[in-house]
């Protein structure tokens, strides 16, 4: 008798579980089906502006800030996101000497130039974590002494073009009203809200949005040198649009291996960085390429849930990226680090940032420096 009853359940479980299969394979073609008839083009090249979004991001400004005063360290105030620094390094930027006449826009015109360049290597949590935490890495390099008006009117004084990305092709938000709601949740530390806004209402649900999120935050590279990092947002090429993404570039570089790091380590990623360029002096290579858009394809602008397929756009390399062999983990230059600013929006209107995420940095990203630095200044 035992033994019927229970041979009765276990097969219930199996109809059960391949009941489940059946239903997930139905769901993941329907879903499938869907976006493949909805993500496709043409797109618009122009920036489509919704109304509010100046308000929101005034919203946004408002909680930004209240994350960089919940995780300040002692009294000293970190960033809003990327807040741990592996390290800052010098850099040489070196445009293609035979690039294609094309991609000769703003500070790629002069083909050869090579400029002078900071780069900041970071985790992009906004609270300092062990580096084996799942994260997405950052990646930021400033060209110095770039001629030309700045984007930034009250700024003319900067002379940069920054680059600013992660390790990740596409952003787990669409637009402002989805950055909104996600920091939101972040500031209150229910980050479920994030994704399920109304827990009751299933058409609230961004299950695509959580699966990016869950790639965006993956296992810790090797050494910062070892990731590719995307720009995920448009900006101005010349006439077109583009995004960037820089990618190690290894045999432009001495062969290297990098000893095995303790990963254990909180800061493991910095002693990687610090093992090749400053005890074995090897230099760090990479190439830097844009990929333009073709609104023919389904690349938009506004949302940067969607990755520019390359299949519809090719990477192209405008430039190599070479970081020397140099000592840069010191109290002076770690402060100088944690002091620096990077903002896409400082550089000159031939790279000009595009879409709603683009629009939202350029209000929040001064704002919180400008809170950061004011509370730092003195320390």
């Amino acid at each position: 008798m035992f033994t019927k009853i229970w041979m009765g359940f276990g097969v219930l479980l199996l109809r059960l579980l391949i009941g489940g299969l059946i239903i997930g394979l139905v769901v993941w073609i329907l879903s499938s089906t869907w976006f493949a008839w909805h993500d496709r083009g043409p797109v618009s090249a122009a920036e489509q502006i919704p109304p509010g979004e100046s308000a929101m991001s005034q919203e946004i400004i408002q909680t930004a800030i209240r994350i960089v005063d919940q995780h300040r360290e002692s009294t000293r105030y970190l960033r809003d996101a990327h807040a741990k620094a592996h390290g800052c390094v010098n850099a040489e930027v070196q445009v293609l000497s035979d690039l294609a006449p094309a991609l000769r826009q703003g500070v790629f015109t002069e083909a050869g130039k090579t400029w002078q360049a900071t780069m900041r290597l970071s985790n992009g949590n906004p609270f300092p974590q062990f580096d084996a935490v799942t994260d997405a890495r950052g990646m930021a390099i400033k060209l110095l002494d770039v001629p030309g008006a700045q984007l930034l009117e009250d700024k003319p004084e900067r002379k940069e073009q920054d680059f600013v990305m992660f390790s990740h092709p596409n952003f787990f938000v669409s637009d402002v009203a989805e950055y909104q709601q996600n920091i939101a949740a972040q500031a209150t530390g229910q980050t479920w809200q994030a994704f399920f806004p109304t827990w009751w209402n299933p058409r609230s649900w961004q299950l695509r949005h959580l699966l990016i999120a869950h790639a965006t935050l993956a296992p810790a590279p090797s050494s910062p040198t070892e990731a590719t990092y995307y720009s995920v947002s448009p900006y101005k090429f010349g006439s077109a649009n583009a995004k960037f993404r820089v990618k190690p570039d290894p045999q432009s570089c001495p062969e290297y291996t990098l000893a095995p790091q303790n990963e254990k380590l909180p800061n493991f990623l910095r002693n990687a960085l610090n093992q090749r360029l400053s005890a074995d002096r090897i230099p760090a290579c990479f190439v830097l390429q844009i990929q333009r858009q073709d609104p023919s394809k389904y690349m938009p602008i506004e949302d940067t849930s969607i990755e520019w397929k390359e299949s519809d756009a090719p990477f192209e390399t405008v430039a190599k990226v070479r970081v020397p062999a140099q000592d840069f983990d010191t109290p002076a230059l770690n402060l100088a680090c944690d002091n620096q600013s990077f903002n896409p929006w400082f550089g000159v209107a031939a790279h000009r940032p595009i879409g709603g995420i683009n629009r939202l940095r350029k209000a929040v990203y001064e704002a919180v420096s400008d809170y950061r630095h004011s509370r730092n200044a003195g320390q």
